[in-house]
């Protein structure tokens, strides 16, 4: 485990202590997927309390950890706000993509940490960030390249999410991660390998290095630099035994 790792693992796990002594429920930054990966990969002896994750959304993939003490039944309170970011003149925005977003968010100095994920649509986005940020969020952040924005905050349960999909069916020889992979990703086999072997691929939050992992229905695979996409079902088999499925490839 490298440095960063080890001072992560130490992070959580004082987290955890705190929640189990103290008896309340703490919480961490957001984690991205490698971070969420070594939580998930963490022996259940080194976590003094339960956990959960959640990002602002049902589909995120920054996600913030909640450690729970056992004798503690409580709902709990992520301090997660999405902020909705809006050109302030819609005649002369310009068209900004996930990267405008972030540079600009980060060029505040912010660190990545505090910030989960941001949403793009059309002309605006949403982003989400610990609560504390809401006013600095709403100050300091007016220009995305050269559109001037205006930064509002919006409560939880009046954000719905529907993620946009492409919805592709073909078939494949089993249900390995591979193959499921090309056909989500259109690409080599010796390149999807290698997307595998660099650690890029996780299945459920999990990382996966082996091209062999079964999927299974519902599972969710993320892969960094390529996208998203969900296993559905398989619909049917064909006269050769190749198995024809469906997927969900998100947007």
């Amino acid at each position: 485990m490298q440095k960063e790792e080890q001072l992560l693992a130490k992070r959580l796990e004082e987290l955890s202590r705190t929640a189990y002594h103290r008896n309340i429920v703490t919480y961490s930054d957001f984690l991205n997927l490698n971070e969420l990966n070594i939580l998930h990969s963490f022996p259940k002896s080194n976590l003094y309390t339960r956990y959960e994750t959640f990002g602002g959304y049902e589909m995120s993939e920054r996600q913030m950890v909640a450690f729970i003490p056992d004798a503690l039944c409580c709902e709990t309170n992520y301090p997660i706000l999405p902020l909705r970011i809006q050109p302030t003149n819609k005649k002369y925005a310009e068209e900004l993509s996930h990267r405008d977003y972030l540079g600009a968010i980060l060029n505040l100095g912010i660190n990545r940490s505090k910030i989960g994920d941001i949403l793009v649509e059309q002309e605006e986005a949403i982003l989400f960030t610990h609560r504390s940020l809401q006013s600095f969020f709403t100050q300091e952040l007016t220009k995305i390249r050269h559109t001037l924005v205006t930064v509002s905050p919006m409560e939880q349960q009046d954000f719905i999410y529907q993620p946009k999909f492409e919805e592709i069916k073909g078939t494949v020889a089993s249900l390995r991660l591979d193959a499921l992979l090309a056909l989500a990703f259109p690409a080599s086999r010796t390149r999807l390998a290698a997307v595998i072997e660099a650690a890029r691929v996780f299945v459920n939050g999990r990382l996966i290095t082996s091209n062999g992992y079964q999927i299974k229905e519902g599972d969710i695979i993320s892969v960094r630099k390529l996208g998203k996409f969900q296993y559905v079902k398989m619909l049917s088999k064909t006269k050769k035994n190749r198995i024809l499925v469906m997927i969900y490839k998100y947007i």
